[in-house]
């Protein structure tokens, strides 16, 4: 207990050093006055009384540091010199310490913000309860939506059999940008929304923050529509008002109950479907009716407790075998992974990649001040040596050096951090980027915590080496060496000289692989893609509900594309169900075979769906080789016709003309009439393959479509015009929403 009670006193002594060190002097004054009057009445004159009791005290310098290292923390107060001495140099060499704090600031800030998006895509659990019992169920191993989506019947008949898995729940990922239209507000509006089955929600561990998730009942086909809200769709159109909970919107001419609002946490399309937004959610019913669609639901489970993937994996190769092979029913081949693998696995290279440039970066930081710290060191190895001649020893000598190191890459990490919070605030706000998690990028305790390991490991790395070379030298051979003028000798240049050959091989491998890169950068920005992107506009439009047969929906659009035309400055307008880089719809893919030819089991080519009007393909300059367009002749009434790319045209018909030919699609056979260039539909880097056109006066079914522009204006001047056109026709329709090409 005494040992406790010093060691308490010790600390609160740090604290109150100021009146401790009152109390010594006047303890002292004390003493010498009382040694004086013994000293006068010992029949001494005043002044040799007084020069005698001081004299008999001591120095009064020893006593005080006697005092404090037995009172206090002696270490800590050793340190604490060091620090203000370090401060002091910092402000004496303002040029070095700028130049080094700047230097630091730099490599601090970028390696931060590669952290944080590294800590966010590889190592943060994703934002769900116990995410890694979490798995994705893929439809094979294939890139595309249709490949990888599940058939209704398909996900009942594994859920009911499956062992493994305490849920299976799912999405429709074919949900399009902006596929709903509010109205009945000020401004009409369009929305996204999502459909997810009924258990979605509970599967992830989401709860609303205010109402329930969806019934039985209202996940049932021709149910009354309800929604629940994202989080931030409440904020925007609702002002967050807490009573929304049962009241109705006007979504695509019908009203739609909401039953429940999400949490902010939860960011639908950060995790699976990035650069995209979510506005609201519908169920999405298990029926029969939604059965005959296809593959259309994106698969999640939640693993039984001790259940591995690779044990999940065996159990559902057995389901589906026993379910493969029914009648109207889709192949099933379930490949089960980590939904964390699922969501970022493919940006874990790019990461490392990225992570290892910036270290490459910090060793080049920390060589370049190093050097620059030793030869400053070389022109203080006379100061060392005075203080190791007066005492300090070799342990005191190199504490001080790398205490004055750390005082600079403190500094330098503050800068540091203050460049990594804007870097972040820079990454999180990008759009249009298809990588998850990336608006989940913030600045953490972990980004606090990386920023003072950084810190720590840069101020020790860089202050080592000068603090062991001075602290080397004899004093007495310092001394010398100071007293000649000399600033270093040949026996430590070889640091020197090893740290410059250093920051040479770092500095051209980081500047030779950001000129690979910046090449690439370069290569991906002039790809031709196919069409063109200056004075190009697209909006989404929809006929609504009222216009529910294909003749009414064909005189609508009819109607907007001839007033869309009258407006000055228009050159050509058409209309697609999927824009280039755009959104979910690009993902569908049919089966397609040349006519009369006999296809084994899966070996019929797939190539993607684009559904168009005669305008689009002269809209968008995509270049025709062989043959023609469509026009305004190819309708529900005549021969069904079909344009294809250069690459489903060779896989088709490898040696002979495609244009006459014929192709069996969905078992129906349609004649080929062009032949057009690739375009790049998914990626600027990334190729799209076989690809058809087909007409969308012979589509009955088709939803809404965007319309696209093109003007001979640019697209700021174009589109007021464009705005009043539309609203003469409709009203209702959302047209403030127009988006350039580029």
């Amino acid at each position: 207990m005494s040992a406790v009670r010093r060691a308490i006193a010790r600390v609160a002594a740090v604290f109150r050093r100021a009146d401790l060190d009152r109390d010594l002097d006047d303890e002292l004054a004390t003493h010498v006055e009382l040694a004086t009057e013994e000293n006068l009445q010992r029949g001494m004159t005043a002044a040799d009384a007084r020069r005698a009791a001081v004299a008999s005290l001591g120095s009064p310098i020893a006593a005080r540091e006697q005092h404090r290292e037995s009172r206090g923390l002696p270490g800590l107060d050793s340190i604490l010199q060091d620090l203000r001495y370090g401060i002091r140099g910092m402000r004496r060499d303002a040029g070095l310490t700028a130049f080094a704090v700047l230097i630091i600031g730099l490599g601090v800030g970028a390696s931060s913000t590669v952290f944080n998006v590294f800590n966010a895509l590889l190592l943060r659990p994703l934002p769900f309860t116990d995410s890694t019992r979490l798995a994705w169920i893929a439809n094979g191993e294939l890139e595309n939506l249709s490949a990888q989506t599940v058939q209704v019947d398909n996900l009942l008949d594994f859920r009911r059999q499956s062992q493994s898995f305490a849920a299976v729940e799912g999405y429709s990922p074919f949900y399009g940008q902006g596929d709903v239209r509010l109205t009945g507000a000020d401004q009409p509006e369009r929305l996204t929304a999502v459909p997810v089955t009924e258990r979605f929600f509970p599967l992830l561990g989401i709860e609303p923050v205010l109402g329930r998730v969806f019934t039985a009942e209202e996940s049932l086909w021709n149910a009354p529509p309800t929604a629940i809200l994202s989080h931030r769709f409440w904020v925007r159109c609702f002002a967050a008002a807490p009573d929304v909970v049962g009241t109705a919107m006007v979504l695509d001419g019908a009203p739609v109950t909401v039953v429940g609002v999400l949490p902010e946490s939860f960011d639908f399309t950060a995790v699976f479907a990035p650069g995209t937004g979510a506005d609201l959610f519908v169920p999405y019913p298990l029926s029969p009716e939604t059965n005959r669609r296809g593959n259309t639901l994106a698969l999640l489970g939640r693993l039984n407790p001790g259940v591995r993937v690779d044990e999940a994996q065996v159990e559902a190769d057995l389901i589906a075998e026993r379910i493969r092979g029914a009648e109207r029913r889709n192949e099933f081949r379930p490949t089960i992974a980590p939904l964390r693998e699922r969501v970022s696995g493919e940006f874990r290279r790019a990461l490392l990649v990225l992570a290892g440039a910036v270290g490459f970066l910090m060793l080049l930081v920390c060589a370049n001040l190093s050097n620059l710290l030793l030869a400053r060191a070389s022109g203080r190895h006379r100061e060392m040596a005075i203080r190791a001649a007066l005492g300090a020893g070799r342990p005191r000598l190199v504490r001080q050096m790398l205490i004055e190191s750390l005082c600079l890459s403190s500094v330098g990490a503050a800068v540091g951090l203050a460049l990594a919070v804007g870097g972040t605030r820079l990454v999180a706000g990008i759009e249009g980027m298809s990588v998850p998690l990336l608006q989940a990028v913030r600045v953490d305790l972990d980004v606090l915590g990386f920023c003072l390991l950084v810190a720590v490991a840069t101020g020790i790395v860089v202050g080592l080496a000068p603090a062991l070379q001075t602290s080397a030298l004899a004093p007495h051979l310092a001394l010398k060496q100071g007293g000649r003028g000399a600033v270093g000798g040949s026996g430590r240049d070889w640091m020197r000289r090893s740290l410059v050959v250093c920051e040479v091989a770092l500095a051209c491998l980081l500047v030779t692989g950001a000129a690979l890169f910046g090449r690439s950068l370069v290569r991906v920005l002039e790809v031709d893609l196919g069409f063109r992107t200056d004075d190009i506009l697209a909006l989404r439009i929809d006929p609504g509900r009222e216009y529910s047969t294909h003749a009414q929906r064909t005189a609508y659009f009819d109607q907007i594309l001839d007033r869309v035309r009258a407006v000055p400055g228009v050159e050509a307008v058409g209309l697609t169900d999927a824009l280039p880089l755009g959104d979910n719809y690009g993902w569908r893919l049919w089966n397609v075979g040349v006519a009369g030819r006999a296809y084994d089991r899966g070996q019929k080519p797939l190539a993607l769906v684009r559904i168009v009007d005669d305008g689009y393909i002269p809209a968008m300059r995509i270049t025709v080789d062989a043959g023609r367009t469509f026009s305004a002749n190819d309708t529900s009434e005549s021969e069904p016709v079909i344009i294809v790319n250069e690459p489903l045209a060779r896989r088709l018909w490898p040696e002979a003309d495609p244009v006459g030919r014929r192709v069996e699609i969905m078992g129906r056979e349609r004649r080929v009439v062009g032949v057009v260039r690739e375009v790049r539909y998914f990626a600027l880097e990334q190729a799209s393959g076989p690809e058809m056109y087909l007409p969308i006066r012979q589509i009955p079914d088709y939803s809404s479509v965007d319309l696209v522009v093109s003007a001979s204006l640019p697209p700021a001047a174009m589109a007021p015009g464009l705005r009043a056109a539309l609203a003469e026709i409709d009203p209702t329709l959302p047209a403030a929403d127009f988006r350039t090409m580029r």
